[in-house]
């Protein structure tokens, strides 16, 4: 046993090329790559090999960059292939003449993409009594639209399901912020879908409203005094307040707009066709010279950039099987 435990101690990884190290590194993901070269000097080297990130990058995204009007100075700028891998995740890069942003999940490598609103279907979109197009300073794209008034709020966006990650669970949301005097969306919710078009997928509804999770925990009544006979409406906490952590509300992000979540869509190998995200207003029932009659309010306040289409990984893995992976109009990967 002493013979054998000195031949293992006389054995070091160092004996190891550093191409075959690189290598093997190349094999997991960007974040265990990272974490094992903190283990050796040689390791933190061969991590930083072109070899490593080359793998890490889509495979088209020389394709990709390609579509951008940055494309050139992005590529020279970039001194080695973890530097360019870094700089699509750290700053998304405008595509298509600026309908679209591409940028990589940094843990991962799965590919995010968001479209502008220049890009999505906005029913009545082109008419200036109900929408209105603005530049935005805090907006990656160069126009965002502004919902001055309408009576159907109705949203879609596409994208080809191609342009994604394969093996990885996206997750749809609509990005926007209040531009002051938002009415017909606080307890008024809106329907959401993500699916494949001419596919079954499940609906559901959320409010646009920041406020809504908050005026939702109470519902009010009317009770009378005995001064007077004056009414007085008194706040009741409801029998189950809402939560805003339950992806029926919107959530601040770090560039101060919001997000609302859409949707997930797992998008398979090989998968094909176009996937459709949409939000549209939910129709009220109401009653009118004794018939029963839908119903649609008028809403406004707030300013829409695109959708975000995110990825979520459970697990790192090259194999990229369905079982280890889990999935943003910002397509992103679901984390």
């Amino acid at each position: 046993m002493a013979v054998l435990s000195s031949r293992y101690e006389d054995m070091s990884l160092h004996v190891l090329p550093e191409s075959c190290i690189a290598n093997v590194l190349s094999f997991t993901c960007p974040r265990d790559a990272c974490r094992l070269s903190m283990v050796c000097s040689l390791f933190k080297s061969a991590e930083e090999s072109d070899v490593v990130w080359e793998r890490f990058l889509p495979l088209d995204y020389q394709s990709i960059i390609s579509k951008s009007d940055a494309s050139s100075m992005l590529l020279a700028s970039a001194s080695s292939k973890k530097h360019l891998y870094l700089m699509l995740c750290e700053k998304p890069l405008i595509i298509e003449g600026g309908k679209k942003s591409f940028s990589l999940d940094k843990k991962s490598g799965k590919r995010c993409y968001m479209l502008s609103a220049r890009d999505l279907m906005i029913v009545w979109g082109d008419t200036p009594p109900y929408w209105r197009w603005n530049s935005d300073p805090s907006s990656r794209f160069g126009e965002v639209a502004e919902l001055i008034s309408v009576c159907w709020l109705e949203i879609r966006g596409k994208i080809n399901a191609t342009m994604l990650s394969p093996a990885t669970l996206y997750t749809a949301y609509l990005v926007f912020r209040p531009t002051g005097g938002v009415y017909g969306l606080d307890y008024h919710p809106v329907e959401v879908r993500v699916g494949l078009v001419g596919s079954e997928s499940g609906k559901r509804n959320v409010y646009l409203d920041s406020e809504s999770g908050c005026k939702q925990q109470y519902h009010f009544v009317r009770r009378h005094t005995r001064f007077f006979n004056r009414d007085r409406i008194v706040g009741m906490p409801a029998s189950e307040p809402a939560r805003e952590s339950d992806g029926h509300y919107p959530k601040k992000r770090g560039d101060g707009w919001l997000e609302i979540e859409l949707g997930d869509f797992f998008c398979k190998e090989g998968e094909d066709g176009e996937l459709e995200m949409s939000v549209q207003e939910t129709l009220e029932e109401v009653e009118y010279d004794g018939l029963q009659r839908c119903s649609s309010s008028s809403s406004g306040g707030i300013t829409i950039i695109g959708l975000r289409h995110g990825s979520q990984v459970i697990h790192c893995s090259s194999t990229q099987q369905p079982k280890l992976v889990a999935g943003s109009l910002d397509f992103s990967e679901a984390e």
